[in-house]
């Protein structure tokens, strides 16, 4: 039993260094390393709660290791015998009244933050945002930039410190667009167009992926961030242009067939391809919602109105066989 006890004295350190060691090298710590303004603000609010928590919970864990060890079951126990002890007001208002003011914080601080970092919200900024149209195919990603009139797969550039408006749709199940170092992710559903506002304070290459489950290859849909210049954005976009070829609707339907796909780039795309792939999948041509985009994505289609054979019936007759047929109508 001593010899039990001894190993897992040695084996618990242990492991936690291994832990810390794995952890220091995950994707995920990409979070904690912002290099930009909405990133930035999610991280500020992610330690300031981890910072209100800790206030309860390494307290309690203290207090939880002191007692296992204070009152453990030992021949010479001296700790006090209290068998009529039930209550304790000052341990009462501890207990209960620094957590509900810690809840109190948390819950503004995170509604004050939250409204702040609203994915549909322009970024304040002296450059006018550029818009690019994500959408999530099986298992790839087809980004296009409407205002440049060029497309691209598995790879976006960007400018620095210029906000980008991002329209996110799916033209497969759904998934979540995601640039950890930029900001926190958003998902892409068929039928509808959502809105993400993001910016690259600093030129860089940085880590793009869909971090939804959708299927076989889900987690080769991943892409590259590059964030440079204004002058290496206007200059990759005449390059694009000049050296690539146009994206077709057949070239499109070819993309959008479930497989893996590597970086593609083409000099122009169909006209109102985005909102052809929004309204694909939406009754009457529309699409179902638009959470903060202002894109002609919803835009009403005149549809042809329905007959009704009914409308030139005599309703002497219709009244006439409502009586002789009482479960007419039900």
């Amino acid at each position: 039993m001593r010899l039990t006890k001894k190993a897992a004295r040695i084996v618990a350190p242990l492991i936690f260094l291994t832990m810390l060691v794995l952890l220091s090298g995950c994707e995920s710590i990409m979070v904690m390393n912002p290099k930009g303004p909405i990133a930035a603000g999610q991280k500020d609010l992610i330690i300031t709660a981890s910072i209100l928590c800790g206030i309860v919970l390494v307290p309690v864990l203290i207090l939880t290791a002191y007692i296992v060890w204070r009152y453990r079951d030992k021949p010479d126990n001296k700790a006090s015998y209290k068998p009529n002890w039930s209550h304790s007001t000052m341990m009462e208002v501890v207990w209960w009244g620094i957590p509900i003011i810690i809840i109190i914080l948390l819950a503004a601080v995170t509604a004050r933050d939250t409204y702040a970092l609203e994915p549909s919200k322009p970024i304040v900024s002296e450059k006018k945002a550029i818009t690019i149209q994500a959408t999530s195919l099986d298992w790839k990603w087809l980004f296009t930039y409407p205002e440049q009139g060029i497309a691209t797969v598995n790879y976006i550039e960007i400018p620095e410190d210029t906000p980008i408006k991002f329209e996110l749709t799916s033209d497969a199940p759904m998934n979540s667009f995601w640039i950890p170092q930029l900001g926190g992710q958003m998902y892409t559903m068929s039928g509808m167009a959502m809105t993400l506002f993001l910016q690259a304070d600093e030129q860089g290459v940085y880590y793009g992926t869909g971090a939804n489950f959708s299927g076989k290859h889900f987690t080769d849909m991943k892409f590259q961030v590059h964030a440079t210049s204004d002058e290496g954005f206007n200059n990759w976009v005449k390059e694009v242009k000049q050296t690539s070829s146009p994206l077709t609707m057949d070239g499109y339907n070819q993309l959008a067939t479930p497989g893996t796909g590597t970086k593609q780039f083409f000099s122009s795309f169909p006209d109102g391809l985005f909102n052809k792939i929004v309204t694909k999948y939406a009754v009457g041509g529309s699409s179902h919602a638009h959470h903060g985009s202002t894109s002609n994505t919803s835009a009403k289609q005149e549809q042809p109105k329905a007959t009704d054979p009914t409308q030139n019936m005599d309703h002497s007759k219709m009244k006439q066989e409502t009586t002789t047929n009482p479960h007419a109508g039900h």
